[in-house]
């Protein structure tokens, strides 16, 4: 089947390279002029881990990525406060873990089908057509084509999911946070493989270093301390991170002068999206588009990649029953995911508490993490994913 994919984050190149080896034809659209690379840090285990692994880009992602040793709270005076060893999500994990910028993982997904399939970039889908025989789809830059599928990869704010099923208020669940997230050159001082935070009621800010001189840099906050309107623009979210920040102590002075100087800030409400159906005719979503766990999750990426796996994998297995393929996607695939987004409501207000009591028992917490019962006790449950994945012949 040809089959549209709107996306070129990580579920999509994800999709398009089992799509090829189930012998599809997937096109690749792209509204950004270029891949992304960068952006946030992610922990990246589970399923994901596994179908990368299939995918043969494991040792890539890992040349990539970074060995964190330490999780270090601190307070003001850059004492420690809290923390633990990354130790024991390897022992949970049998050593099958790894973070990177999310950008990264995405550049390695794509590399394994660079070449094979045809990619759009600096375009997007304006509307979709369904008719008997296939989707035509229209192109906001003008032109359209038909295809047999078109599958929305194109994240939590999907162009694709609001053509189809309607527009994103219908389907999003703020928890309550927002986040923002940047990286700079020549930063001081550097921490090697730690990610170190510091945190006051409602507010934390956390850095890790890179190579090449870089430190990356996240801020979680309470939604409640923005005023007005979300801003837009990169000026306007300076301005308020100076403005939530300001005068919270530790090092958000210098950092506040670094992220001025940054070119591209991220800014984004911490949301889910939940839906009655992931599906509709011959559309279908993937990763956020479809059910985004949220950031804090910790795993979204990973569940993007194992969504792309079943995908492909069911529409082979069906036959290219494409009705067929997505009912069996989203049946075999739809307890996982909103279990973890169960966990990452939960876990959101331990990550940035909104009390100075909360922070207090968030950090002691933390230090009984080298405890293996504790620890199995507090994120066990979390780092498991009860799902078996299928064998597909592709």
């Amino acid at each position: 089947m040809k089959i549209a994919i709107s996306g070129a984050g990580v579920a999509g190149p994800a999709l398009a390279y089992w799509l090829l080896r189930a012998g599809h034809e997937p096109t690749l659209i792209e509204q950004a002029p270029h891949l992304r690379t960068g952006g946030y840090m992610i922990d990246f285990w589970g399923v994901g881990y596994t179908i990368a692994e299939r995918m043969g880009i494991l040792p890539a992602v890992h040349e990539r990525g970074y060995a964190i040793q330490e999780v270090r709270l601190l307070d003001k005076r850059g004492r420690k406060v809290g923390g633990f060893s990354t130790d024991v999500f390897r022992r949970m994990l049998g050593n099958r873990f790894v973070s990177l910028p999310r950008g990264d993982l995405a550049a390695e997904v794509y590399r394994s089908i660079d070449g094979r399939t045809e990619t759009i970039l600096d375009d997007s889908i304006s509307a979709l057509q369904e008719h008997g025989q296939g989707v035509r789809v229209v192109f906001a830059k003008g032109g359209e084509r038909d295809f047999d599928l078109v599958v929305g990869a194109d994240g939590l704010h999907s162009r694709v999911r609001h053509l189809t099923f309607g527009p994103q208020r219908q389907f999003e669940r703020h928890i309550g946070y927002f986040v923002a997230a940047f990286d700079t050159a020549g930063y001081r001082p550097r921490d090697e493989l730690a990610y170190v935070s510091y945190a006051v009621p409602g507010r934390q800010v956390a850095r890790v270093a890179l190579r090449d001189d870089r430190t990356m840099f996240l801020l979680v906050f309470a939604a409640e301390l923005i005023a007005g309107p979300d801003p837009r623009s990169l000026d306007e979210r300076k301005a308020s991170l100076h403005r939530i920040f300001d005068g919270a102590g530790w090092e958000c002075p210098q950092i506040l002068e670094a992220m001025d100087g940054s070119e591209d800030v991220y800014f984004d409400r911490v949301s889910q999206i939940t839906m009655d159906a992931w599906s509709k005719g011959r559309v279908g979503l993937i990763g956020d588009a479809a059910a985004c766990v949220s950031l804090l999750a910790g795993e979204g990426t990973g569940l993007a990649l194992t969504e792309a796996y079943v995908l492909a994998g069911e529409l082979k297995r069906s036959g290219n029953d494409y009705g067929q393929a997505l009912r069996r996607y989203e049946h075999r695939l739809r307890p996982l995911i909103e279990s973890k987004q169960k966990a990452a409501r939960n876990f959101a207000a331990s990550f940035a508490p909104r009390s100075t009591l909360g922070l207090w028992v968030r950090n002691q917490a933390t230090k009984l993490m080298t405890i293996p019962m504790v620890a199995d006790l507090l994120i066990g449950g979390d780092l498991r994913d009860d799902l078996e994945l299928p064998e597909y012949e592709m």
